[in-house]
């Protein structure tokens, strides 16, 4: 004897699979477009915070309420002078100063100054025998324009950034910087290779830096 309850949700479940699994892969397609992205590492820019083929995780809705800060890793699409022939090649990179900011380097002392107070960046790439790359290639001072923002990465010699540009451009801010209609979002986790895991959090030297006057 049938148990035709039992029968007709079977029949039901097959019926309705397909439709699961559509609503399945119509929520991981909106979460992608507006919410979550991954994103793989392709350079040494960033090492050794990030390393090559490590997989980033990033927050696409973060900057819809709130202002980018000091000190967060963010993807953003490449502005054309940047770019090495991809159409909307994206970049990864730590933001240094946001508008207003006032960013200098004396080589005598070795470290960033940011709006007169100088930055502790432990996160610079080391190489094997524990020599690190120096905070910038030269000395400069610049003041980062309204809706823009001056980027580096944490590998300094290594990485094609904002003063990486400003030395190309002969020293044009505008071009060296970033819109921040441009950024795609914050990368907040290294979820890939498990052994890497973990937050991408902005360091406590940024605690210390004044708002631009």
């Amino acid at each position: 004897m049938i148990d035709e309850q039992t029968e007709k949700r079977r029949s039901s479940f097959w019926r309705e699979l397909p439709i699961l699994l559509g609503v399945a892969v119509l929520v991981a397609v909106l979460v992608r477009a507006f919410v979550l992205q991954t994103f793989y590492i392709p350079s040494p820019s960033m090492e050794h915070t990030l390393n090559v083929l490590d997989r980033v995780l990033v927050n696409k809705l973060v900057y819809d309420f709130r202002d980018p800060h000091r000190g967060e890793i963010i993807v953003f699409e490449a502005p054309s002078e940047w770019q090495s022939g991809a159409e909307g090649e994206d970049f990864i990179k730590r933001i240094i100063g946001i508008p207003g900011d006032k960013i200098s380097f004396d080589p005598d002392v070795n470290k960033l100054s940011i709006n007169g107070v100088l930055l502790d960046e432990p996160y610079i790439y080391h190489d094997a025998d524990g020599q690190q790359d120096p905070p910038a290639s030269r000395e400069f001072e610049v003041t980062v324009p309204a809706g823009r923002l001056w980027v580096m990465g944490d590998h300094r010699s290594a990485s094609g950034d904002s003063l990486e540009h400003f030395n190309d451009s002969g020293d044009n801010v505008q071009e060296a910087t970033i819109s921040e209609d441009s950024i795609v979002g914050r990368a907040f986790t290294v979820f890939w290779p498990v052994g890497r895991a973990t937050w991408l959090t902005v360091p406590d030297g940024y605690s210390k830096i004044p708002d631009p006057k």
